[in-house]
């Protein structure tokens, strides 16, 4: 029979466990994540500090709570301070123990269609991506021949025909572009994880960014300076970070903004893989912008192949920092509201052995 604690981490849904005060005695690590509190910090306090309702439910818990039986509320808004509003299906039960305390399972909408459709999803992304593929090494050779057609046909024309040629050339390597952030999809090799600073990937990608495309931007560093080595690939989690950081700088525009470099350890966080069983992902990176965030068609699909919220963008980078964080066995999630929005990475901690490799490498 399954262990009670076990269970409880292992449910695929937001879970809270109240006690008979009212208050959180505990939260599963997909609550940790929906309401981005830790368990830790939330055991304790009054649930209703912690989590939104759109709706006078307190009545009804309390009802539900006299009576001993489960209540089932199909669609209301639920968010917390840390996130906004989503709409969710609600099921509260008593335990059966006597003790007073009741489990809170939190359904978002999405959540629930995505967990039927999750397996065709990443299927049908992932057929896509090796048809991209094939594709884009079939075009680059003919793009190539037609712009090399469009230059030597510029050479001999006049100030309004050239106009067209030049067209043909910028459009054509445009094309081109897209067609290598294909190939680099589908060529990215395996990590090669060794014990590594998480402050080291984040400053260098701080001080790339502000000479370059991040140079309007204010970028603070917010670090947890006892932060142990994470186990990872430096070159792939920079350009995940450098991802990010662009994203942020783009959607910011002309104007400017604000972004700010967040790590911290979180001891609970752990991720549950499809055979059940678990992984401890304690160090905690963010990216926090405050642009105007992303767009809601597009916010549940972000981290999907071809899904942008620019009218040029390719919708690949996101997606391949989706690709790498997982292939590090990590966890990549998204907050986003008008003015706030969090890139939030969790990151496997390096052992003993790979650790002390890097201390030594540090030294010397």
């Amino acid at each position: 029979m399954m262990d009670a604690d076990v269970f409880f981490t292992s449910l695929p849904v937001p879970t809270v466990l109240i006690g008979s005060d009212e208050t959180i005695n505990d939260l599963n690590p997909e609550a940790e994540g929906f309401l981005n509190a830790s368990a830790k910090s939330a055991r304790g306090t009054p649930v209703w500090d912690i989590i939104a309702v759109d709706a006078p439910l307190e009545d009804a818990f309390a009802r539900a709570r006299e009576t001993g039986t489960p209540l089932f509320v199909n669609d209301a808004d639920v968010g917390s301070g840390q996130r906004a509003p989503v709409p969710c299906a609600l099921h509260l039960a008593p335990l059966s123990d006597g003790s007073g305390k009741m489990i809170l399972m939190i359904t978002p909408r999405e959540l629930a269609g995505r967990m039927t459709q999750n397996h065709t999803v990443k299927s049908a992304a992932k057929s896509a991506i090796g048809m991209a593929e094939m594709l884009a090494h079939e075009i680059k050779n003919p793009l190539a021949g037609i712009t090399g057609a469009a230059q030597l046909l510029s050479m001999n024309l006049n100030a309004e025909d050239l106009e067209l040629t030049d067209l043909i050339v910028a459009e054509s390597r445009r094309i081109v572009k897209l067609l290598e952030q294909v190939e680099q999809f589908g060529n990215l090799m395996p990590p090669e994880r060794r014990a590594l600073n998480l402050h080291d990937v984040l400053d260098r990608a701080r001080r790339s960014a502000l000479l370059g495309f991040g140079a309007r931007m204010k970028i603070i560093e917010d670090y947890d300076p006892s932060l142990p080595p994470a186990l990872g690939d430096k070159d792939q989690l920079l350009q995940v970070v450098l991802n990010l950081l662009k994203n942020a700088a783009e959607a910011a525009g002309d104007q400017g903004g604000t972004i700010r470099l967040h790590s911290y350890y979180e001891h609970s966080f752990r991720m549950r893989r499809s055979d059940g069983t678990g992984q401890s992902l304690p160090l905690q990176i963010e990216v926090i912008d405050d642009g105007p965030g992303l767009p809601d068609a597009i916010r549940a699909d972000v981290f999907d192949p071809f899904v942008s919220g620019r009218d040029n963008g390719t919708g690949l980078g996101l997606a391949l920092v989706s690709k790498i964080i997982s292939d590090h066995g990590g966890w990549i999630s998204v907050n986003s509201v008008p003015g706030r929005t969090v890139f939030r990475m969790s990151l496997p901690r390096a052992d003993k052995t790979n650790a002390d490799i890097l201390a030594l490498g540090q030294e010397t």
